[in-house]
């Protein structure tokens, strides 16, 4: 209860719309959580096709807690593929309660979702070739760059190569495993896209070293499990089992789970310890992040 009451006042303002995620969840008896197939260790699926991840565990606990809400002990949970384009419209359009990968909580999305408090903090960088001498942003100049379409690394990569005119080939990803696939065949000098990420795809590799995260950290994205934007009573159902979560411990392990232990498929560590972003973050839970 402790690490409820440290979150911001504004969650626990009276519902938009009273209660009408509850009331479709309690009337199908069924939650729907969207997911991302090619972003390990958060949101993948495994070698038979299920999904898996540090951000569907956390979700799991937020069913839980729906449960617990409605008295549904056999609330099913139907699972919704999405893609950096399609993600927003799945939540926008009622296809899927919680959406359950690697979404950045910024002020342009909220215009269309809410978000419950971070998950994770990452840092935008680039993977490059280990013996192609790029080490920085100004190593790019006139190079082929690939990120991925839909994510908010498109703006931050324009922007960056109009201010320092770095004549970038910038070319779109559908997903992250294409971008990623595009570097490792000499289709692009350089992939850009968050640091965690990045991280995510060398580790699954069959010769890691081939391939460094470099590069200063070019903005720092919070990512956090994005909801309906009016309904503030499944909102603070949300915040409050992610607070909890982070108070009694269980977040810890989930984290500890997947980004310092051996994941599927291949039963490789990112061994990446928490942040001390994400540290200070879980003391004083808010949805509050800066733009």
């Amino acid at each position: 209860m402790l690490a409820w009451l440290l979150l911001g006042s504004s969650l626990l303002s009276p519902p938009a719309i009273a209660g009408a995620t509850l009331a479709k969840i309690r009337d199908t008896q069924t939650v729907t959580l969207a997911y991302r197939e090619t972003t390990a260790p958060f949101s993948y699926l495994d070698a038979d096709k299920k999904p898996i991840g540090f951000t569907l565990d956390l979700c799991s606990k937020i069913v839980d807690s729906i449960r617990q809400e409605l008295k549904l002990p056999q609330l099913k949970v139907n699972y919704l593929a999405v893609t950096p384009s399609t993600r927003i419209a799945a939540i926008t359009g009622g296809k899927a309660d919680l959406e359950c990968g690697t979404t950045t909580n910024n002020a342009e999305r909220r215009k269309q979702v809410a978000f419950t408090v971070p998950h994770f903090f990452a840092g935008v960088r680039m993977a490059v070739r280990a013996d192609s001498g790029i080490r920085n942003w100004a190593d790019l100049r006139g190079k082929k760059v690939v990120t991925t379409k839909g994510t908010t690394t498109v703006k931050l990569l324009n922007d960056r190569n109009k201010v320092r005119a770095l004549a970038l080939n910038l070319v779109d990803g559908t997903d992250h495993a294409e971008s990623f696939s595009m570097l490792e065949k000499g289709q692009a000098d350089a992939f850009v896209m968050d640091d965690v990420i990045l991280f995510g795809f060398r580790a699954n590799m069959k010769n890691p070293g081939e391939f460094v995260i470099v590069g200063d950290a070019l903005s720092v994205e919070p990512y956090a499990i994005m909801l309906t934007k009016d309904d503030a009573e499944f909102k603070t159902l949300a915040d409050r089992a992610m607070a909890n979560m982070e108070h009694d411990g269980d977040f810890r392990k989930i984290y500890n789970k997947w980004f310092m232990s051996p994941v599927p498929p291949l039963g490789k560590s990112m061994n990446m310890p928490m942040g001390y972003l994400l540290r200070d973050s879980i003391i004083f839970p808010t949805d509050k992040v800066g733009d």
